[in-house]
């Protein structure tokens, strides 16, 4: 039975998805299903805490006992299962409300498995080694270590490394978070970081995206570093994905480093076209329009033209599909029709490939009068410090560039220093004119 925050909403995740599924009708899970949790969990009987009492009246009454079968199904035994309104419930609170609430926002995705994730010569071996792994944790390659560019299904790999443990040993306890939210959660609870240690060591799994983003945090690499060897010592399960080979991390220890690699490191390439073309028929199998309604060219085109990031793939069926399903509705989707909607990520793609941080720095150290060397420096004059946040900001929303890379291009400075600089920018855009036009101008010299 689940007993932390984390394993309920995973739990309810689950059920929430296949309960939608089979009622299918997106009103009753707009209105009624959106903003529900699990509210206990105990003695065989599920209670679904509800936004309005008029949720829990529809769906106690008219979708009880679909939702009795799908618990049925998720859990493998008869469960109970109720709805109530939750302001009804808060006299009664359950007890595992009194714990710490760590990693509140850290879900595995239910819906991010192996069966869906698709494989080609680029990827199979890191799939295979994810399989691997799950049937037989903590016992050979721990740690597992994936690493490729960013978009190319590290993190769809560490869900689906999750959902395969929980479907096959119930009673495992899997933790995914991102380095990110680790940072986070260390420096909130800096005061209370045994308790933070105390929880992520009751796990059997630690599932940790993106580590490269601890470089440079020698408290929290610190933190980590003990909780890493606790894992590896107890024979729990670690794995973990980031941008590059643990050898060519930055900022980072080299014995921590070098405990990266004790277990099994594996890539991730950019995949061929072949696979890309597989991955977007899976995607177009799964929404809203029919693989019959695409011209093939219109497929191998976006495969070829986006193959260097599954995000920049999800992207163009999302703008085609909205294309052709509200602005310029279609049966067929053509290959001419498809150049309408896709041209203007077409260009965006085309320009982007040829701008680079230093050329934002350089066209705006040249609009300021300035030299780049002025704006990555550590002057805090007030026109250069507005210019380096021009700067950051532009390379931020021009190249989609991680902020902890936007600081290293500027002297090594600390992703949340670069973080406040960009939203400066961001909320003087709302009511600066000058701002305004001074952005649009530096964005048409580039």
């Amino acid at each position: 039975m689940p007993e932390s925050i984390t394993e309920l909403s995973n739990l309810w995740a689950k059920i929430k998805k296949l309960l939608e599924e089979r009622i299918g009708d997106p009103r009753v899970s707009d209105v009624f299903l959106s903003k529900t949790r699990i509210y206990s969990y105990e003695n065989d009987e599920i209670i679904v805490a509800t936004e309005t009492d008029l949720a829990a009246t529809i769906l106690n009454t008219k979708y009880q006992n679909i939702a009795l079968e799908v618990v049925k199904e998720v859990l493998g035994k008869h469960v109970k299962i109720s709805f109530a309104h939750s302001e009804t419930l808060k006299k009664t609170a359950p007890q595992i409300q009194d714990e710490p609430q760590f990693f509140k926002n850290a879900r595995i995705n239910p819906s991010l498995t192996f069966d869906n994730f698709v494989s080609g010569p680029s990827n199979l071996e890191a799939k295979q080694a994810g399989v691997f792994v799950s049937a037989n944790l903590g016992k050979s390659f721990n740690p597992l270590f994936i690493y490729s560019n960013p978009g190319l299904g590290k993190t769809h790999l560490l869900h689906a490394i999750a959902n395969e443990i929980m479907a096959n040993e119930p009673e495992k306890r899997c933790l995914y978070c991102e380095a990110n939210d680790l940072i986070e959660q260390f420096l909130t609870n800096i005061k209370d970081n045994n308790s933070l240690m105390s929880f992520i060591r009751s796990f059997d799994v630690l599932l940790v995206d993106d580590v490269q983003f601890l470089a440079l945090k020698e408290k929290t690499s610190e933190f980590f570093f003990q909780i890493f060897n606790f894992f590896l010592n107890q024979g729990k399960q670690v794995v973990i994905t980031s941008d590059r080979h643990p050898q060519d991390l930055k900022g980072f220890e080299e014995r921590l480093k070098s405990r990266f690699v004790q277990g099994l490191t594996v890539s991730i390439g950019q995949p061929d076209v072949q696979t890309c073309i597989s991955i977007i028929k899976s995607k177009i199998d799964n929404g809203p329009i029919s693989l019959e309604a695409f011209d093939p060219r219109v497929i191998e085109f976006i495969a070829e033209k986006f193959s260097k990031n599954i995000r920049d793939i999800d992207q163009a069926l999302n703008k085609l599909i909205y294309y052709t399903s509200y602005f310029r509705p279609t049966k067929y989707i053509s290959f001419e029709t498809a150049m309408e909607a896709l041209q203007p990520l077409v260009n965006v793609k085309d320009a982007k490939a040829k701008l680079s941080e230093q050329r934002i720095i350089a066209a705006v150290a040249d609009y300021y009068q300035l030299v780049p060397s002025q704006i990555t420096g550590p002057s805090r004059q007030a026109d250069i410090a507005l210019a380096r946040h021009i700067a950051m900001y532009l390379i931020r929303v021009m190249l989609d560039t991680p902020f902890t890379k936007i600081g290293y291009t500027f002297g090594g400075k600390d992703h949340s220093t670069v973080m406040n600089g960009v939203t400066k920018v961001e909320k003087s855009l709302k009511t600066n004119t000058a701002l305004q036009q001074a952005i649009n101008e530096i964005k048409a010299s580039l």
